[in-house]
């Protein structure tokens, strides 16, 4: 798999869980760690504007996306 391909296959993941389960990753379940830890790498790619073009507007939506499920209680 090329680089572009993986990241990807890591962005349809993410955005899938948040779609499936209406919350963000969370850094106290180890099994979504990786996930975390691929949305703050690019994170800090894009703020340090050392993200390729072609990912840029993709990985926005996401973090729009992030935005909407963010602090959701789980005991509402």
């Amino acid at each position: 798999m090329t680089q572009e391909e993986l990241w990807q296959a890591k962005y349809n993941e993410v955005k899938t869980f948040i779609e499936t389960n209406h919350r963000n990753p969370s850094r106290h379940r180890i099994e979504e760690h990786d996930m975390l830890n691929w949305l703050k790498a690019n994170r800090k790619q894009m703020n340090a504007n050392s993200m390729k073009q072609e990912r840029i507007e993709p990985f926005k939506k996401l973090l729009a996306l992030i935005e909407e499920n963010k602090h959701v209680n789980q005991y509402v």
